[in-house]
């Protein structure tokens, strides 16, 4: 990107910046204890507060984004370690696709890993439980995606009495310590919980039967699983607060409007870039000399 267009693009992003998002988006820990009554789903704590201004923040946004990405690829084909990975975690139709669709979608596949982890293949069962996700994991320069994570498997199998408490609270103390792994190695964590209320849940569902082109994206399972939202729902709050470290805190994003869910996750995931300040590498040309090579024969 010309160091023009560059400029406005990082003049324009920085317009549209909330530095309290994070404060406002952070889970609450109290006692051991987290209230997901405290963080409503259809909230706006700050930020834009119409469709119309989230789109156009999320246009400028996307432009930085897009060149803090591959100035972070660019740093780690010359070494640099550095990497993100972003968690995103939610209920059925919470909008982990969407997040992938319109933020991740907005600086491309190039420098990018996005890996859905669905339910556990015998191979994967025969392992720890994180046995799979180091595999996904991204190396130096690449932004990571998961869509559904290793917390599948403190959420789903606390739901479906599939382990008991003591290896539930053995996990959250792996699931801790692997990622202050990350974090110690230059991985920089960003995990979104994407908070959706259950009557939107109800109309999202019903969208996928009324439309012919979404009649796919149906699970007649989802049905199940929504009958044991207050299950979910207590094994969240139970996983959020005993997994939100400082090294790598949850953020409650209010998932019932798409278009503030998509605002917010692409303000911390360019915040997160914007820490790390990667730069594009400085190799050692002799650019004079490389130019008379590439000059037309006389």
């Amino acid at each position: 990107m010309p160091k023009k267009a560059s400029r406005k693009a990082e003049s324009a992003a920085k317009q549209s910046a909330s530095p309290d998002l994070r404060r406002k988006l952070r889970v609450t820990v109290e006692d051991g204890t987290v209230d997901l009554a405290e963080h409503p789903p259809r909230r706006i704590p700050t930020g834009p507060k119409t469709k119309k201004a989230a789109r156009k923040q999320l246009k400028s946004i996307g432009a930085e984004l897009k060149e803090l990405q591959e100035r972070l690829y660019a740093a780690g084909t010359d070494g640099d370690k550095r990497a993100v990975l972003l968690v995103l975690q939610g209920m059925d139709t919470s909008g982990k696709g969407g997040v992938i669709e319109h933020v991740v979608g907005i600086v491309g596949p190039a420098g990018t890993h996005v890996r859905a982890f669905k339910k556990p293949t015998a191979e994967e069962q025969s392992h720890d439980f994180l046995w799979r996700i180091r595999r996904e994991l991204p190396y130096g320069g690449v932004i990571g995606v998961f869509d559904r994570s290793h917390y599948e498997d403190v959420l789903v199998t606390v739901v479906h009495d599939q382990i008991d408490d003591a290896e539930r609270i053995r996990r959250y103390r792996l699931i801790n310590e692997f990622e202050a792994e990350l974090d110690a190695a230059g991985t920089r964590v960003i995990k979104c919980f994407l908070n959706i209320s259950y009557d939107e849940q109800r109309e999202r569902l019903l969208s996928r039967l009324d439309d012919p082109a979404k009649n796919w994206k149906f699970n007649v399972g989802d049905i199940d699983e929504r009958r044991l939202w207050p299950k979910y729902q207590r094994a969240y709050a139970q996983a959020l607060a005993a997994t939100s470290t400082e090294v790598a805190p949850w953020y409650a994003i209010p998932g019932d409007r798409k278009w503030y869910r998509n605002w917010a996750v692409a303000v911390l995931l360019r915040d997160t870039l914007r820490e790390l300040h990667p730069d594009y590498p400085h190799p050692d040309l002799d650019i004079p000399q490389l130019k008379r090579r590439l000059a037309p024969p006389n």
